[in-house]
């Protein structure tokens, strides 16, 4: 049984799941930033291997909310996100090994390599692809594409939120809290006094927020923004925090109510840049310093930025004495998305333009600054 499960077997009865990636993902330190810094006490946790096939933070929402899928046999999911949405890819791969078909409505981002490799493998994966230049014709095509496989299937597709973020797929996370707390009582690790996350949809944030209270560890959240304020208030997070708390609760009375604290959370906002999807200088700088020092790769969406504050933080001497848990929400399992310079022209002509417009510099993978 997952930690969650074990805990309160109750959720067991009341809530759909599939196993879908391999857990525990790994925790280790740290050991150059130890060298550099002074700071013995940094680790990472390794979601970007939560799953064989595709990893990131999204494999650990879509076990509750594709199982949820299979369990009202619903045919297809309706996914939402940006051009180069991981949440998409990820459902898009998992329906596909369930059996069930995806449509993907895509909004317009900034233009990067993961942007191109994303749609060839959401492609690849057999998902239907819907690009929408503006929010109001993202929700024309969002309502169409339920009616249309209403009228087709008999029932509607499940549709699956931007980022997974929704009370089921909350729970997610609410277990990789237990999952770290298992972790830290195995020695792996030491309970942190923080931990470093990407806050966009907030789901990651909240459920780990939940869980570290259910749990009863005092570690506070970092959540560093990726997504302009109005879409990542304290407000929303606030929200999403009690909605997910009395959803547990319904399902298991046994499961406690977890008070908020405003101390729980640090949201950082002054990593964000030029916006969604922009990348900055900082974030080159902390994926370039993961990438040579611990081979491992980061995203100058999410991860990088958040790894940013990270690195800054150890700037302060103070910092450098605590536990720091860097979680990486990134896939950094290889994607098989082209054989040719031409596949891209398989895909619908409204996200060709990704592949014929130029691309924002990142790193390679020796850590050098590239730019194609």
């Amino acid at each position: 049984m997952i930690p969650l499960f074990t805990h309160y077997p109750m959720l067991a009865k009341k809530l759909p799941y599939l196993a879908l990636g391999e857990f525990p993902t790994p925790v280790h330190r740290l050991s150059a930033l130890g060298a550099h810094w002074g700071a013995d006490q940094v680790y990472i946790k390794r979601d970007d291997l939560s799953a064989r096939v595709y990893g990131g933070n999204k494999i650990r929402k879509l076990e509750f909310l594709l199982g949820e899928t299979k369990l009202k046999g619903c045919q297809r999911v309706l996914t939402f996100g940006y051009a180069g949405s991981h949440q998409t890819l990820a459902a898009a791969v998992f329906a596909r090994t369930l059996g069930l078909s995806s449509v993907s409505i895509l909004l317009p981002q900034p233009n990067a390599e993961t942007v191109r490799q994303n749609l060839l493998a959401s492609h690849r994966c057999g998902a239907e692809l819907h690009h929408c230049c503006h929010l109001a014709s993202w929700l024309f095509a969002a309502g169409w594409q339920l009616l249309r496989y209403k009228i087709k299937d008999r029932r509607f597709p499940k549709i699956i939120f931007p980022g997974g973020t929704s009370t089921l797929g909350i729970v997610g996370y609410v277990n990789a809290a237990f999952e770290l707390k298992q972790q830290i009582d195995a020695g792996d690790v030491p309970e942190p006094d923080s931990i470093y996350v990407p806050l966009g949809t907030a789901g990651t944030a909240v459920g780990l927020m939940l869980g570290l209270k259910a749990a009863h560890l005092k570690t506070q959240i970092v959540a560093v923004a990726v997504v302009p304020a109005r879409y990542s208030s304290k407000r929303r997070i606030k929200r999403l925090y009690r909605a997910a708390n009395d959803f547990l609760c319904a399902r298991d009375r046994t499961f406690p109510r977890c008070e908020w604290l405003d101390d729980d959370l640090d949201v950082r906002r002054e990593y964000l840049g030029g916006g969604y999807g922009i990348f900055t200088d900082a974030g080159r700088r902390a994926a370039e310093w993961l990438q040579t020092h611990e081979g491992i790769p980061l995203d100058g969406t999410y991860t990088a930025k958040a790894f940013a504050a990270l690195l800054d933080d150890l700037r302060d001497v103070e910092m450098r004495k605590k536990t720091l848990l860097f979680w990486n929400t990134y896939n950094s399992r290889e994607l098989a998305t082209t054989n040719s310079a031409d596949d891209f022209r398989q895909l619908p002509r409204s996200v060709q333009k990704y592949f014929e417009e130029e691309i924002q510099p990142w790193i390679d993978s020796g850590g050098e600054l590239c730019v194609t």
